[in-house]
């Protein structure tokens, strides 16, 4: 089918908008979908998008859309302007290229693309907007992209300071604006899941959170501070003249030829305002079970938990332990179109197809205990309770989990059986939790070794001690080094250390009679549970991190005995 008439069958036109488009087509020559946003009778992205799912590709919006240096490199701008090309991501470690085209047919460019690469790139094309094509290779070729470029096209007073700092938008938009873009870039490039701008007496200090760990990446002298703040409080809905206050808000762009939300909070400091991102990137984030790592037998005990039809699953850990991506990754596994999944978060950080997803908040009126009260009047299945952290929430979670829900949550406890004196704390009852407990996981998150750079070598007496191994025994682990793959930090990624507790009849009658601590912990060992330190150990054997690491996150001094 043409493109007009599937317009009109789409409803996007009427036919007299068709027929106008046609006699004027006649008249200059130019494409139907140029000459139809011409006229105004529809826009740039509503035919790129009807013409990419006609032929099953995707297509990219530009405005949302933030340079990469490293893609701009690959295709010199020449090339790019002759075959309407614009080279949009480039990700190191698949080798892939994302590049921006009009024309989708255009096979002798791509040839051309891929031969001048040499064949060891991969090129995923996409279709963009021709006008919003021809803008961007002008915007994104005509700019400098890099973090150092910026801050020196800045310096050589090609901005007014004294205009910016009155906040006059004309006179900050150019390379603040890039600026901020290019550390957003930078920040999901090297994989960081918070962004610090931290402002001191006489300069700023930039802070990335990677694999768990906060790394200085700049300092920036304390003038480029007012731009900055107000480039990240205007794209991120926040009010610009409000600086004693602490304000939330969010991002959504395109980065990496993804789209990335970034929850964005501000909080007043002696040296003027912090601000602090929060990179929310759904792709890496939500994990199917079977990518993380865990072995066959633990996989299936999560799967036989998640069989049952109602009842509490709990995950529990500190702050920063990935308690949020796991809890998703579960409910991943059983989103389908005959459940009805519905959540309560503060606030929702992944949005997902299929799950119907409330934010708590004082704007909305819902807190956890009465939005628990009205997510049970919408029929659900399955029940998703950000975090259990009062008496209500908790009552009410569990009276769910009685009346035939499955109820999935949080909880701050060190471990998994510490969960039980936790609640009793909170003031859930030991009948109450008796019964309508499915099963607890623990977790931590630990950075992997570099596979690059790490050294092995032979362990010392202490840590043959903490490893558990038999005199004479020998074996070799692992240490981190550093090179510039990792950014010299020895580590690359990280994975879930889990302890996973089901309960089951024999655990339920002890935590009815409230058993105590050791009882629990030894008629779990006999069911086979393994704790937190024998999972990093396992880890440590088989070469995905240090000692030192899990040592950092899990207490290893009992193993080396009085």
């Amino acid at each position: 089918m043409r493109l007009g008439d599937l317009m009109v069958q789409q409803g996007l036109i009427s036919q007299d908008q068709l027929r106008i488009a046609l006699m004027e087509q006649d008249q200059n020559n130019i494409p139907l979908g140029r000459q139809l946003v011409r006229l105004g009778f529809v826009t740039e992205a509503m035919v790129r998008d009807l013409v990419a799912h006609t032929i099953g590709q995707d297509s990219v919006d530009l405005s949302n859309v933030i340079a990469d240096p490293e893609a701009l490199k690959l295709v010199p701008e020449e090339f790019a302007r002759r075959n309407h090309i614009l080279p949009v991501a480039f990700d190191d470690a698949t080798q892939n290229l994302m590049v921006a085209m009009s024309d989708m047919f255009n096979v002798v460019a791509l040839d051309q693309l891929r031969a001048m690469l040499g064949g060891q790139i991969l090129v995923q094309p996409v279709l963009a907007g021709e006008a919003q094509l021809e803008d961007y290779i002008d915007q994104f070729y005509g700019y400098e992209l890099s973090v150092d470029g910026i801050l020196r096209e800045i310096e050589t007073g090609e901005i007014d300071y004294a205009s910016l700092q009155a906040g006059d938008e004309e006179e900050y938009t150019q390379p603040v604006v890039r600026l901020v873009g290019a550390l957003l870039m930078d920040a999901v490039k090297r994989g960081a899941s918070d962004i610090h701008f931290e402002p001191e007496h006489a300069f700023l200090r930039v802070r990335y959170r990677i694999d768990g760990v906060l790394q200085q990446i700049r300092s920036l002298h304390k003038t480029y501070w007012p731009g900055i703040a107000v480039r990240l409080k205007v794209v991120s809905g926040m009010d610009i003249a409000e600086t004693r206050a602490p304000q939330d808000g969010r991002i959504g762009i395109t980065l990496g030829g993804r789209p990335i939300d970034f929850r964005v909070a501000s909080h007043p400091t002696i040296h003027g305002e912090n601000i602090v991102l929060r990179v929310l990137d759904r792709e890496k984030s939500i994990i199917p079970m079977e990518r993380m790592g865990m072995r066959p037998e633990v996989l299936d005990l999560l799967k036989l938990m998640m069989a049952r039809p109602e009842g509490i699953m709990l995950v529990t850990g500190p702050t920063g332990s990935g308690k949020t991506t796991t809890l998703y990754s579960l409910l991943s596994y059983v989103n389908t179109e005959d459940v009805n999944i519905m959540t309560l978060e503060d606030p929702v950080e992944y949005p997902v197809t299929l799950m119907r997803q409330t934010s708590v908040s004082e704007a909305n009126k819902i807190d956890f205990g009465n939005g628990i009260r009205s997510i049970m009047r919408q029929d659900p299945d399955i029940i998703l309770v950000g975090e259990m952290r009062d008496h209500e929430t908790c009552e009410m979670a569990f009276r769910a989990a009685m009346t035939g829900h499955q109820v999935f949550s949080t909880l701050h406890t060190n471990s998994a059986l510490g969960t039980f004196p936790r609640l009793l704390d909170i003031g859930i009852s030991p009948d109450i939790m008796a019964g309508n407990i499915i099963g607890v996981i623990a977790q931590r998150l630990v950075r992997t070794l570099c596979q690059y750079c790490k050294e092995a070598y032979e362990p010392v007496m202490e840590e043959r001690r903490i490893l558990g191994l038999k005199p004479g025994e020998t074996t070799k682990i692992y240490r981190h080094v550093g090179c510039k793959r990792c950014n010299y930090s020895g580590y690359k990624g990280r994975i879930a250390l889990l302890e996973i507790l089901r309960i089951n009849k024999e655990l339920d009658s002890m935590i009815s009679r409230r058993a105590h601590l050791d009882e629990l912990y030894d008629a779990a060992i006999s069911y086979g549970f393994t704790t937190l330190a024998e999972d990093g150990i396992r880890r440590v054997l088989e070469g995905y991190t240090g000692i030192e690491e899990i040592g950092r996150v899990v207490d290893l001094t009992s193993r080396l005995g009085s």
